[in-house]
Order: C-alpha cells, then structure tokens, then sequence
C-alpha cells in the first residue's frame, strides 16, 4: 500500500467545509470524487483538519492510501485537475509519504491568515475573500492584544460550544499583525486549534481595535474562559488555511 500527500488550494464559499455532510457539498467529497475517477476505484482522503463552510485553503493537506505507485506525478495532477476544474478547487502538488504518515495527527504546526479589508468603500474584488470592516481599525492596540494570546493556555473563551475537543488548553506559537494600505493581515501559528478557535480571536482582536474594548478587558475576557464573554466570531469568508508543517 502507498500513502500519498496531496496540497489542495480551495476557495470554500459554495462549500458546507472540508468533512462531508449530508446537508450540502464538501470539498472532501469533491476531492474523494476526482480521485475515485481517476484511479477507477473508490478513495477515501483525510485532511489536515476540518474548514467550516465558507474558510478558504492556500494550501491545506490531505493523504490517501492507494495499491499501486503512481509513476507520473504531473499526469496524475493534470488529470484530477481537469475533473475539478467546475469546482474551486485545484490540487498543487502530490509526494509519496511513509506508511506511517498521516495528515491530521502527523503534523507539527498550522498556520491560518485572518484578512481584514479596513475601509468605507464595499467590496468589490475582495468580496467572500476578507471581512469588511468600515471602522478605523487601530493596529497598535490590536497588536498587544495579539501579543497577550500568544503562548500556552486555556482557550475555552474562544472555543465554540459545539468544539469536541477533550482538552481547551492549546500553545499558540505565534499571533501577529501586520498592515498594507487597506489590507490586514493577522496570522496565527499552533500546532492545533479549537473549533472556531481563530475567527473567535478575531472578532475579540476586532472589539480591541475599535475601542470597544480596553485592552484590560481584552484580557479579562481571554482569562475568564467563558464563551459568552467572547465577542461574535469573525466571519468564515476572511480566514484561510495558509500551511500545515510536518
């Protein structure tokens, strides 16, 4: 049996997410789809980890195991390519792994963008791409706020109620900020993350950068980890899978 590691990129809009579901097309079953056509019998894919409905992937990964080699990469990514290409969604490399590798619980860190389009004028390029938010957003503050979610803690504010994770307790390696004119750009590295554990942070980073919130209230909402503390979660349409480390 041979394990192979596909790298997808996907826009998540039109998806109800990554996992299948019986309400609605998943970017798993498009996938599992392509590669059951192609290999003329039925595959079964595991990802990384499972975007909700509307989160986008600039690289999110997956394996699945097949009987025989493939010998040519290019061909077999051409190929599933033209199956997908109604969809959004395009695979961007495939590598042979060891028997032992696995897309979930192999990987070593993940790495999420949150985008955030800071001006008055709609959205018209950006649109279902990033948050729009009109009010001026201020990024210092914002970026000590950042700073206080860095490190190992208890996540329970920010984790959804329907989050089945046995433990809240997550190292967040990395939380930054940075600007380019309109466009904000927060990016966070963990090795794994609560269910709606980023949008979460997010829309508490937004409450900060409004004024909202004082940073020591900030603070408070992260320490007393409750979720009803927390502000409304940043929308699905602003946050991508940037890149999952092995």
């Amino acid at each position: 049996m041979f394990v192979y590691q596909i790298k997808v990129e996907y826009l998540g809009t039109d998806f109800v997410g990554w996992q299948i579901q019986k309400n609605g097309l998943s970017v798993q079953e498009v996938l599992q789809k392509a590669l059951s056509k192609y290999f003329k019998k039925k595959i079964f894919i595991i990802g990384s980890g499972r975007t909700d409905a509307g989160v986008h992937a600039t690289e999110q990964s997956a394996h699945f195991k097949i009987k025989k080699a493939i010998l040519d990469k290019n061909t077999t990514m051409n190929s599933l390519n033209f199956f997908l290409k109604k969809y959004p969604i395009s695979i961007l490399n495939i590598e042979e792994k060891a028997k032992n590798f696995h897309a979930r619980h192999s990987a070593k860190k993940r790495t999420y963008k949150y985008f955030i389009i800071n001006r008055p004028g709609s959205l018209v390029i950006e649109k279902n791409k990033a948050w729009h938010v009109k009010k001026k957003l201020d990024l210092k503050v914002m970026a000590k706020g950042a700073k206080i979610l860095k490190g190992t803690k208890d996540f329970s504010t920010y984790r959804s109620s329907s989050c089945s994770a046995k433990n809240p307790k997550r190292t967040l390696k990395e939380a930054k900020i940075k600007k380019n004119k309109n466009t904000i750009e927060i990016t966070f590295i963990s090795r794994s993350f609560l269910q709606q554990q980023v949008r979460s942070m997010v829309g508490c980073l937004k409450y900060l950068g409004e004024k909202k919130w004082s940073l020591e209230k900030f603070k408070q909402v992260m320490l007393s980890k409750n979720r009803e503390f927390c502000a409304p979660p940043a929308p699905a349409h602003g946050l991508y899978l940037s890149k999952v480390n092995y």
